[in-house]
């Protein structure tokens, strides 16, 4: 069985530690043992000065010369200093021995309780931050929350390990984003084949009724009033769900075939003419700059003529809309802004929605288009509310891409 993270750092730091003192008192060791030999010292040297003295009892120095007993004098002397050396050296070399001995012993015991806890200290500032962040990915996996880390927390450990935090709540963030986004679009895609079908199943029968109201209306001159108000009955209500399956059709149906250069300006300056009511003035600005996009011309076109739409339906009929577009190297942005009455902040998400609508007769499909049509284009749309009162559409369509 392995050994938890934290007990093989503190084995290993012991180690560092510890070897290198084993080493240095084995060295002592042998230089103690190569020293000891030298204790020999005092006893040869007072075997030598015995020696000497029996030689000297055994000569008759009455028949030596003066320079005979001088130089006898002399040896005796330096044997007698020999022997008072060897006695200091030994006992030198035992105090020496015992001393360094006893401060070899302290200072190793001293190192190996500084190691063992140097080594805790440091296996716990390992060992405790990636505890922590192997932990963090147990929770990224399961999808909860990293928990908020401040104070003394967020100092704990290295640097690094406070930049490898933060890299992973940015991983987390990321995943989190593609997985609504993986969400949103299959979730998009379920409701576009939901609408592909509905559309279908309108349609057919929908024919044969426009037919059947045709003919009832030919023979109007033989039919009475009530005949006639059934006949405009059905008309309206035929057009309603006409309308109604081409919005499912349009929205279960991506842009196809290839892409052509838009002026938009030129697209919106002409629906600020033709779609909107008399009642309606279209202020058109224009920064000069590039405002030409490449994509589909009529998904587009039904975009914004629907974004117009809504905002003479927000002010009724009356006032005025203002439309920028503005363009840079950074891309091109876009900007409808109406005078009405606004959008609550807690609907300006949902307004995006599939089938969520506030209107009495709508179909929920008119802003999901907008934005399924931008997001085709690579484009972004947000809601915010007009200086004044009102609700402002901001468009962001990004630079082209280069080869």
């Amino acid at each position: 069985m392995a050994l938890p993270f934290r007990r093989r750092i503190f084995l290993v730091l012991v180690a560092m530690t510890a070897v290198p003192t084993v080493l240095a008192v084995a060295g002592w060791v042998l230089s103690v043992r190569t020293l000891l030999p030298t204790a020999g010292a005092r006893a040869s040297s007072e075997r030598v000065a015995l020696s000497a003295r029996i030689l000297l009892e055994g000569v008759d120095t009455l028949h030596l010369t003066p320079g005979e007993r001088v130089v006898l004098r002399h040896h005796l002397n330096q044997v007698s200093a020999s022997v008072s050396l060897a006695r200091r050296a030994e006992t030198f070399l035992r105090y020496y021995t015992a001393g360094i001995a006893v401060v070899i012993l302290l200072l190793g015991a001293a190192v190996l309780y500084a190691s063992v806890n140097v080594a805790g200290h440091l296996s716990r500032q390992l060992s405790r931050p990636i505890d922590e962040l192997v932990g963090w990915t147990q929770l990224i996996r399961r999808r909860e929350p990293l928990p908020v880390v401040g104070g003394e927390l967020a100092a704990r450990g290295a640097p690094e390990f406070e930049a490898l935090r933060q890299a992973l709540r940015e991983l987390a963030d990321t995943l989190a984003t593609a997985r609504d986004r993986e969400l949103e679009a299959e979730r998009l895609r379920a409701f576009r084949e939901v609408a592909r079908r509905v559309a279908h199943e309108i349609k057919n029968p929908l024919t044969s009724m426009r037919i059947a109201v045709d003919q009832l209306g030919r023979s109007g001159g033989r039919a009475d009033g009530r005949s006639e108000t059934a006949i405009e009955v059905l008309n309206a209500e035929t057009d309603r769900l006409e309308r109604l399956a081409r919005e499912f059709a349009d929205f279960g149906r991506l842009p196809e075939g290839p892409p052509s250069e838009i002026d938009l300006a030129e697209l919106l300056e002409e629906l600020g003419r033709t779609g909107v009511p008399d009642g309606v003035t279209v202020r058109l600005t224009a920064n000069g700059g590039p405002r030409t996009l490449l994509g589909h011309y009529d998904p587009l076109r039904r975009a914004f003529a629907n974004l117009l739409r809504n905002a003479c339906e927000a002010m009724k009929g009356q006032g005025a809309i203002d439309v920028t577009v503005t363009g840079d190297g950074r891309g091109i942005a876009v900007t409808i802004a109406d005078h009405g009455p606004g959008i609550p902040p807690d609907l300006r998400q949902r307004v995006f929605e599939p089938y969520f609508t506030t209107k009495a007769d709508g179909t929920g499909l008119g802003l999901a288009l907008v934005r399924q049509t931008l997001e085709a284009h690579r484009g972004t749309i947000t809601l915010t509310t007009t200086p004044g009162g009102g609700a402002t559409f901001a468009i962001v369509f990004p630079p082209p891409r280069t080869a």
